[in-house]
């Protein structure tokens, strides 16, 4: 009877190690495979122009900052993000969010948040980008570097390129080559210009080497835009005219007015039928994937 009972007490240890082993061998494998970097780091955006362009290169963040006004993750990355934490707006995010998040590392715009990265760095490693220095094709390069996908940036930029020719090529064929366009904002209370800056600019005059109506070029360059009243648009002589109307009924109704007017009627772009008028996002959201946006919409524009 003893040794029955020593043989079953053998098997079931044997049974108890063996089980151990193999949970071990599991949390090794896991273990390793975090520290192989084989799998993307758990980042926290709090840029929504970072976030963007993570997204550009196929990682999903597992946080981000959303809109200001929308309090919300921009329309048209939103599909993108339905797994990623909500971390309040990038000039009052929210720290208990971040904290309870656990981040790998931390991304930061350096114009809202480069005076406070200390509170940061406890939390997690800490990346600080100044997105007014260089394009978004630099800031992508970037962070494709931090994330191990430089191939995938260089691949993103000259799919971009590429685009871009075509829709250069549409766009001179329906305007003519030496048309001279504008980007105007209508929101409730204001009438806004784009000047030569971010994130208008660089998509309209380099990008797509549109030339800038009269005027455009002599806005502060410190700026995205200029405020201005219904009754210098002529003076910008503008064949063509990209507008931009915010999405509150006020402003709507704004836009709708300024179109009886016999000012917007007598211009050259109106005249000529060369009013585009363009969703605020993606054409706002200077980052990687919002100007890949921006042109795929202008590519459909211009197709018509």
């Amino acid at each position: 009877m003893k040794k029955k009972f020593a043989i079953l007490f053998s098997i079931m240890l044997i049974i108890v190690l063996s089980a151990c082993g193999q949970n071990n061998s599991t949390e090794n494998k896991t273990a390793s495979k975090d520290k192989s970097g084989s799998e993307d780091p758990k980042i926290a955006s709090l840029s929504i122009h970072l976030t963007n362009d993570l997204l550009a290169l196929g990682v999903t963040p597992v946080g981000s900052v959303v809109g200001g006004e929308l309090k919300d993750f921009l329309p048209h990355v939103k599909d993108k993000l339905k797994g990623t934490k909500k971390l309040g707006s990038v000039t009052d995010p929210d720290m208990e969010a971040l904290l309870a998040l656990e981040p790998s590392e931390i991304y930061l715009d350096e114009e809202y948040s480069g005076k406070n990265v200390d509170k940061f760095k406890k939390i997690a490693p800490t990346h600080v980008f100044n997105l007014n220095d260089g394009t978004w094709r630099d800031h992508l390069k970037s962070v494709g570097k931090l994330v191990d996908r430089e191939k995938e940036a260089g691949q993103f930029i000259s799919d971009y390129e590429k685009e871009t020719k075509e829709v250069k090529g549409l766009i001179q064929k329906k305007l003519g080559k030496d048309s001279k366009v504008m980007a105007i904002r209508v929101t409730a209370k204001e009438l806004r210009v784009f000047g030569t800056k971010r994130p208008m600019g660089p998509i309209l005059f380099q990008d797509l080497g549109l030339k800038p109506a009269n005027g455009v070029e002599k806005i502060d360059k410190n700026q995205p835009y200029q405020v201005i009243s219904q009754e210098v648009l002529p003076d910008f002589d503008a064949d063509a005219i990209f507008v931009i109307i915010n999405r509150d009924d006020q402003s709507q109704t704004a836009f709708k007015q300024l179109e009886k007017t016999a000012i917007w009627k007598g211009l050259k772009a109106v005249k000529g039928k060369h009013i585009y008028v363009i969703p605020d996002q993606p054409w706002l959201d200077y980052s990687a994937l919002g100007n890949k946006m921006a042109m795929d919409n202008a590519k459909e524009i211009f197709s018509k």
